[in-house]
């Protein structure tokens, strides 16, 4: 409950706004009853369940606020087989508010069900006794100021996250296997400060100088991340549409933990949940540290104010770096967004980042099983809002240990009269770092990687029915001892009909994945439900 109330007030938070702050608002409640039924196609095995849901979708759009805040809570009641009566939350909140000239506050909040284990299954259902499935919580503010200081720009912020992972039921992967940790939560603090001239205002060129600290706190083998930076950065234009960049600057980063409890066998020892168990006699160890030089360069292409291409290299994390981004905004009803990243992170400052990537408006899903908001998420005005984002690269894997994260994510919206298309890839890489002399500790050096496609489509058939469909493939993989590739794919359909305040969904799904060393599992979903908004 206490999670639930976290929730709810993160969404209520990102909302809040006077009336006059708002072009456009719309607030629609709702209960829904629904009778599903699924099928363990590879073991010839059947349940049904009554799904009970109560939520809210609520949006606004206006001068100095704009959000979206999609949440549902849902009891799932079963009638037959191996199935759990469960409690089930998900829900996305993105919003912004202006207060002030200068002064605004973005923040979001997430409830969903993704895998914990890397190496582990992949079922398309999340339901509550799926193996490798946990439920995650997040939220996150951030507070901005911005203001001119004679020539200059002057922008000071604050982000602050916390996140939530509750242990996984059984995780499906090979005896033998090595013993990962359970991640718990986590709290993040980013602060940041710069000064910048824009080229042409006291030089031929724009200079910025920034900072910024950042501390992470993990409760598993009470983890901690600290890092900091200060830099110079110049632009430089050389024509109507073309800049080169160049920056350098000192940063320090260093991630350290305590010891699991070992028992007389030489095994870390775990609590109820299954999750090691801190020594607090250990000394806080080493798992990751990096002191010096960084420095990159690149160029900026702006043609136009509806595209920007950056492409930039360095040096940064005793090695080279290679990082860039795409924003296109293609059409009044479409767009696309790219990023190359590489950075050192965590997994909740990751899920905190890619929290606030997410658009203030998005596309939400008819799909009554569980999967929604788990991978990507697609704008809803991609003319303003951009294409959205994809948080698969977060959810590869749920881990405390502190990572080197390098990888790229596209995500394609469009919206085009009764038409909505959502296409988002992209391919993630982790490596994981942990103290070397740290015992029952099996992760050093090891190297996660995931790739993942997702498409969403929907079309109005008329002014009161709609059919969408999403279809998803990822693969996992992990050189961890004893860890095979994983394959995941599901295909998702339904049909809307309204009856003025009453609406009623029709939806199938069909899902599959495959773990070598194991066989493959087919299920299948069905689904008929009602729901009343208010």
């Amino acid at each position: 409950m206490m999670r639930r109330g976290l929730l709810a007030a993160s969404l209520g938070a990102v909302m809040i706004a006077s009336p006059a702050l708002a072009d456009t608002r719309y607030v629609a409640p709702y209960v829904e009853l629904g009778q599903a039924i699924g099928a363990d196609l590879t073991n010839d095995d059947v349940v049904t369940w009554t799904q009970v849901a109560v939520g809210v979708e609520a949006g606004i759009s206006g001068r100095r606020a704009e959000g979206q805040i999609s949440a549902r809570y849902e009891r799932r009641i079963p009638w037959n087989g191996n199935l759990a009566d469960v409690d089930m939350v998900s829900g996305l909140a993105r919003g912004s508010v202006k207060l002030a000239p200068g002064f605004s506050i973005d923040a979001g909040a997430l409830a969903t069900r993704t895998r914990a284990d890397i190496r582990g299954a992949a079922p398309g259902l999340f339901s509550d006794n799926s193996a490798n499935v946990s439920n995650v919580y997040s939220v996150y503010l951030g507070p901005q100021y911005t203001t001119s200081a004679g020539p200059a720009q002057v922008m000071l912020g604050y982000r602050f996250g916390y996140t939530k992972v509750e242990v996984p039921g059984f995780t499906g992967i090979a005896p033998g296997a090595p013993r990962l940790d359970y991640f718990d939560d986590s709290t993040s603090h980013l602060a940041v400060a710069s000064i910048g001239v824009g080229a042409g205002r006291i030089a031929p060129f724009g200079i910025t100088l920034s900072g910024a600290l950042e501390r992470d706190f993990a409760s598993q083998l009470s983890q901690r991340y600290e890092g900091e930076f200060a830099r110079v950065d110049v632009v430089q234009p050389v024509s109507r549409t073309v800049a080169l960049r160049a920056g350098a600057g000192y940063e320090k980063i260093r991630s350290t933990q305590r010891d699991p409890l070992i028992d007389g066998n030489g095994n870390p020892v775990l609590d109820g949940n299954g999750r090691f168990v801190t020594d607090p006699a250990s000394p806080r160890r080493i798992a990751y540290n990096t002191d010096g030089l960084i420095y990159d360069a690149g160029v900026v292409w702006r043609p136009s104010a509806r595209l920007e291409l950056q492409a930039n290299a360095g040096y940064r994390y005793g090695g080279e770096t290679y990082f860039g981004s795409l924003a296109w905004r293609m059409s009044p009803d479409s767009a696309v967004r790219a990023v190359v990243y590489d950075g050192i992170s965590t997994f909740g400052r990751q899920l905190r980042d890619g929290l606030a990537s997410l658009p203030t408006s998005f596309e939400t899903q008819a799909d009554p099983f569980g999967q929604q908001f788990a991978g990507c998420v697609f704008a809803a005005q991609p003319a303003t809002g951009g294409a959205g984002g994809c948080l698969n690269s977060a959810f590869q894997s749920v881990t405390t240990a502190v990572y080197r994260a390098r990888g790229v994510d596209v995500v394609y919206s469009r919206t085009l009269g009764v038409t909505r298309l959502g296409l988002g890839f992209g391919y993630a890489n982790r490596k994981l770092y942990a103290p070397p002399a740290a015992p029952g500790i099996s992760i050093l050096g090891d190297n996660d990687e995931s790739y993942y496609a997702q498409l969403f489509y929907a079309r109005a058939l008329s002014p009161v029915s709609e059919i969408d469909a999403n279809l998803f493939v990822n693969y996992y993989n992990s050189n961890i001892a004893v860890m095979q590739g994983v394959l995941g794919a599901g295909l998702t359909g339904s049909y809307q009909r309204r009856f003025g305040r009453i609406g009623t969904i029709a939806s199938l799904g069909i899902y599959t994945y495959d773990q070598r060393g194991f066989d493959s599992q087919w299920s299948a979903q069905g689904l008929l439900g009602a729901r009343y908004t208010f």
